[in-house]
């Protein structure tokens, strides 16, 4: 499947993943129907005897039917937990699965979550996040990580700056599954501020090299390779705008509103178009420092603007 989104923007709220779906042999997706803001997907690999859960989720509650879905193909919770990045929608709903399950990250996604805490709730207030507390990862690791579930290969690869500084991929070679988490993004607008674009289309062309048939992301619906490439699209698409608002003398929140989306029109949560164009500029002011920090509530409050309003968020 492409971008085409599978819930468009504005539509009811999405209901929470319940079950597991088994997408090659031992290997599993959540999918959060909808995929908007903090409605993020789960992954799972079992193999003989051992388990590695692939992310959480935002709130406690989705957290626990999660958990329950996990244990009724493991039996309890898994043996490790891999989290592909920092953010809260990602990360927050470790609690459900600890002490039981080793929690691994990159090393920038230990540092980032403890920086970040849960900062992320503040922008949705009304949503019962519940009271579980901030779990860090126990493990984490600079560049590769190899894990195994029995006799299955469970790579783990950071390659970041893409979403965020700290994005790590999961990689099951003898199926063939890619785990993405946010560097790609199936019916949902990627979404680069915390990260770099030009560093995202760097990751995504290695990731179309390993060869995937299989790709889970962290938002929207299980398909292909062609996701890897609708994201490269998009993202180009973006990087062309910034080049040509940026010779006009534009911001992002004017180079956003004169954009035609076009072919991006019906991707979830549109308004992640101005970050995107924020970093995009970044990138192309400074090429050689990806990923530096920029400031992310002015970023947001600029999204709220061109969306009028404050996002959906469904968690």
């Amino acid at each position: 499947m492409t971008l085409t989104p599978s819930v468009r923007a504005g539509s009811a709220p999405p209901s929470p993943q319940e079950d597991l779906q088994e997408v090659a042999d031992g290997v599993f997706a959540a999918v959060a129907e909808g995929g908007g803001w903090c409605v993020s997907n789960a992954g799972l690999i079992v193999g003989e005897g051992r388990s590695v859960l692939v992310d959480t989720a935002a709130t406690a509650r989705r957290a626990r039917r999660l958990r329950g879905a996990v244990g009724r193909v493991v039996g309890g919770v898994p043996d490790v937990l891999v989290n592909t990045h920092h953010h809260g929608d990602h990360v927050f709903g470790n609690a459900a699965f600890a002490p039981g399950s080793v929690v691994v990250a990159h090393e920038r996604t230990r540092q980032e979550m403890a920086e970040a805490g849960f900062g992320l709730r503040t922008l949705w207030p009304d949503v019962d996040w519940g009271e579980d507390p901030l779990v860090l990862p126990d493990v984490t690791f600079a560049d590769r990580l190899t894990l195994w579930a029995g006799e299955l290969r469970v790579e783990l690869i950071h390659v970041g700056p893409a979403h965020t500084t700290n994005d790590v991929v999961v990689w099951v070679p003898d199926r063939k599954v890619l785990l993405a988490g946010d560097v790609a993004m199936s019916g949902v607008t990627p979404y680069c501020l915390m990260g770099s674009v030009s560093g995202s289309l760097t990751a995504l062309d290695r990731l179309a090299g390993l060869g995937a048939t299989t790709v889970v992301c962290g938002h929207g619906p299980v398909g292909g390779p062609e996701i890897l490439a609708g994201t490269a699209r998009y993202l180009r698409w973006v990087e062309g705008l910034a080049r040509e608002g940026a010779a006009a003398g534009l911001g992002a929140l004017e180079i956003a509103r004169a954009a035609d989306l076009g072919e991006f029109a019906d991707l979830v949560d549109p308004e992640r178009l101005v970050g995107n164009l924020h970093r995009a500029l970044a990138d192309q002011a400074d090429p050689h420092r990806p990923g530096r920090p920029l400031d992310v509530g002015a970023s947001f409050r600029e999204m709220v603007a061109f969306h009028g309003g404050l996002p959906d968020c469904h968690a």
